[in-house]
């Protein structure tokens, strides 16, 4: 896949085989738009505004659609767009099935989704299903009793004796991962912000009505999902400490503060979310593997053999979890070239790599490594495998 903030293709040379003749058969091309396409992310509160509101909007990536055209665009990846109090600019959804007043609402949405295909650009949907705001319908009903019937779609749990959290799991957004309630007294789980707790995916409840959403949006004719905090989804049931880290200024690709002090080995990433991602492939599959829906995972790993198996043994699994290996190195040719010979060496034959450079969570790659080098950069993806 070759896109703005991701980025990816040619890697090393290599014989030339029937895969090649494969992947330039027109008939194809359908099946590897993923692969092949430029994809563009689009931040729609400022990408363009169109009824002068002064924040954009979905007639405004219309209005835009020819330009996308005209530059290349095989599909665009639209940042959060659902009912929020913005506590993370859209991250925080108060309804998975809805649009933001804000953007516009769902006939714009179609209208959006239809002219971006009449001009061969496909649509991919922000998915965000490790948490919700603490607004949502679900969450409302959760925290009102213990006795509620949502109570288990997030993680409440009893505080320790001395009424300390649980745990010492930490929230990237610093301090504690548990908000006490004073109403229920319990602690609820947010591995964000406290406005934005977890669901609990262990509850089957909670994953067919999160497989619903997806559902909602492919049928109406979303050509794939990004999976926002794609490895957050599952962890440990018995709730063990993380693990002091013994060096926070190595192991960090971004500085989190407090978060950076543990290991965290048990308050994400757990074994069951290949159960998961399985089977929400194979959800994705039931829409046609011609044409393919795509799930793409938003996932800080850099061990790569263990980033590699969230394409799933059987590549059955998200067709890219995506790698941020490029944002927290040093911008010199060898160590680049050390990372894309390290990513490579961790895939299968099947899996296709990629290449994040930059996305609306990272300072802008002009700003990081100069405008001549982001040129070098912007390359870079367009020639990488």
């Amino acid at each position: 896949m070759r896109r703005a903030t991701y980025g990816m293709n040619q890697g090393q040379r290599r014989p030339i085989g029937e895969g090649d003749f494969m992947e330039n058969n027109p008939q194809n091309q359908q099946a590897l738009w993923w692969k092949q396409g430029v994809i563009y992310q689009i931040y729609p509160r400022s990408f363009k505004d169109e009824n002068g509101d002064g924040i954009g909007d979905l007639s405004g990536i219309i209005a835009k659609l020819n330009h996308l055209t005209w530059l290349g665009v095989d599909a665009i990846w639209i940042s959060p767009i659902y009912p929020s109090p913005m506590v993370d600019f859209g991250y925080d959804v108060t309804d998975f099935t809805g649009i933001d007043p804000v953007f516009g609402a769902l006939d714009a949405f179609d209208a959006l989704v239809a002219q971006a295909h009449q001009n061969g650009i496909k649509v991919i949907m922000d998915y965000v299903p490790n948490h919700t705001s603490d607004q949502h319908p679900w969450f409302l009903e959760s925290r009102s009793s213990r006795q509620n019937p949502k109570r288990d779609w997030y993680v409440w749990v009893d505080p320790k004796p001395d009424g300390s959290p649980p745990n010492n799991w930490l929230g990237s957004w610093g301090g504690s991962a548990w908000e006490w309630d004073a109403n229920t007294h319990q602690y609820y789980l947010h591995s964000y912000h406290k406005a934005m707790p977890d669901l609990n995916w262990r509850n089957s409840a909670v994953k067919e009505a999160m497989f619903d959403v997806a559902r909602f949006w492919l049928d109406r004719g979303v050509d794939g999902l990004r999976i926002d905090s794609a490895q957050r989804i599952m962890k440990d049931p018995h709730l063990r400490d993380n693990p002091p880290n013994p060096t926070p200024d190595v192991t960090a690709y971004k500085r989190l503060g407090d978060y950076d002090s543990q290991l965290h080995l048990y308050d994400k990433g757990h074994a069951d979310i290949h159960i998961v991602y399985r089977e929400l492939r194979q959800l994705l599959d039931t829409y046609g593997v011609q044409s393919p829906r795509v799930a793409l995972g938003e996932m800080h790993i850099f061990d790569w053999k263990e980033w590699a198996r969230y394409y799933g043994t059987q590549f059955d699994e998200l067709h890219m979890p995506l790698n941020f290996g490029l944002v927290g190195i040093s911008w010199k040719a060898s160590v680049v070239r050390r990372l894309v010979e390290a990513v490579e060496a961790a895939l299968q034959p099947e899996a296709w790599p990629n290449y994040v450079l930059s996305n609306h969570d990272e300072p802008r790659v002009t700003t990081r490594i100069g405008p001549k080098q982001a040129r070098i950069g912007t390359m870079l993806l367009l020639t990488l495998r």
